[in-house]
């Protein structure tokens, strides 16, 4: 019985050591989703957003829910840091999409969006979500 269980776990580690194990991709475009603008959890996701773009990761972020807030020039006063953040990820190429669902929910009006934010669709999302090796994160 011990020799039987010896060549077992033999075979177990000669089997696992054929597999390939699952890594990122040095490059692979980082998808975030963002549904909130509290301060400390839209620090958190910029900071580790920086962090991926500038190792190399093509970055998109998804603002939804009352992320939208974010994008929006009524909420500059309560926001101007996190939209600084958001207009210097942009600036180095990052994709920053808005809900628009979530823009009627929260009465945000396109024309009260700062630059380089743009309304999500359904092309623009698939197209970054579903991009061959895509990343995705939830905040």
């Amino acid at each position: 019985m011990h020799f039987f269980k010896t060549v077992l776990m033999a075979l177990a580690l000669i089997v696992s050591g054929l597999s390939n194990p699952v890594f990122a991709g040095d490059k692979d475009p980082l998808f975030i989703a963002l549904s909130s603008d509290a301060t400390r959890r839209v620090g958190h996701v910029l900071h580790f957003a920086e962090l991926q773009r500038a190792r190399g990761h093509s970055l998109t972020i998804w603002l939804n829910e009352s992320g939208i807030l974010l994008a929006s020039r009524k909420y500059t006063e309560k926001h101007a840091n996190h939209q600084a953040a958001l207009a210097e990820l942009m600036s180095k190429g990052a994709t920053v999409l808005i809900c628009h669902y979530c823009m009627q929910q929260f009465d945000v009006e396109a024309s009260d969006l700062l630059p380089g934010f743009k309304i999500g669709s359904p092309d623009l999302l698939g197209s970054a979500l579903f991009k061959d090796d895509t990343k995705t994160l939830s905040w």
